[in-house]
């Protein structure tokens, strides 16, 4: 059954990942109708920012797949993962960054050139993830960046955070803080998937209990319980 999956998934490799200008132009476009439903000329910048993330996602999740796929067909002896756990991740703007990875940076500029987007403007429209902040965040994106380039399985868990850091005005000699609403347009890059949700606790209280054989048990009664959704 996984040879079966794994050849389905192959027989997908061509279709919209293709590395040419061409190819990457037309995928783009695809993502600009399909994707955003944008007519061309009702198109806006931001439109064309998520259409060129969504193309260079596809490639992204094509690799993942693939490393995903050879994990799994290594024995339970020698299938290891690393699990790296941080309350932040400070991964900067995904577009440059993945542009550089997957080797996409020339041809991306060249089909967004051909079709009138100058690519600076384009780069320029992603919000940077609020994901994380200072030394803590980083130190979590580079082990992370570097366990990539090594090759070696791993998985960052965090918290995805609905605001970021907030943002700080003067207003009349006093501080104001602001939320940073960098969902706000929608983040191309993630994956969500509701199906996998999981109840989180918050504060509360123990209760102790014996059993008729004197056995001391301890349950958590929690203030709260929310949702994880992956």
């Amino acid at each position: 059954m996984a040879r079966a999956t794994k050849r389905g998934c192959n027989n997908h490799d061509t279709m919209g990942t293709g590395q040419s200008s061409a190819e990457i132009q037309q995928a783009i476009l695809n993502h600009l109708h399909y994707t955003q439903a944008k007519p061309l000329p009702f198109a806006t910048r931001n439109d064309w920012y998520m259409a060129v993330a969504h193309t260079v996602r596809d490639h992204v999740v094509k690799n993942w797949l693939t490393s995903f796929y050879d994990l799994i067909s290594l024995s339970k002896e020698k299938l290891k993962v690393v699990s790296y756990m941080s309350s932040e991740f400070l991964l900067g703007p995904h577009l440059g960054n993945n542009l550089v990875n997957m080797d996409l940076e020339a041809p991306v500029r060249a089909a967004l050139e051909t079709l009138g987007q100058n690519p600076e403007d384009i780069l320029k429209q992603e919000v940077e993830p609020g994901l994380g902040n200072g030394g803590l965040g980083r130190l979590a994106a580079c082990y992370l960046e570097s366990l990539a380039t090594l090759r070696v399985p791993a998985i960052g868990y965090g918290i995805r955070y609905e605001f970021g850091i907030f943002d700080q005005e003067i207003r009349n000699g006093w501080q104001v803080e602001k939320a940073d609403n960098w969902l706000k347009f929608g983040n191309p890059w993630e994956v969500r998937r509701p199906d996998l949700a999981f109840e989180v606790k918050f504060g509360g209280h123990t209760e102790f209990d014996r059993d008729s054989a004197g056995r001391l048990s301890v349950r958590w009664i929690p203030d709260k319980v929310i949702m994880g959704v992956a």
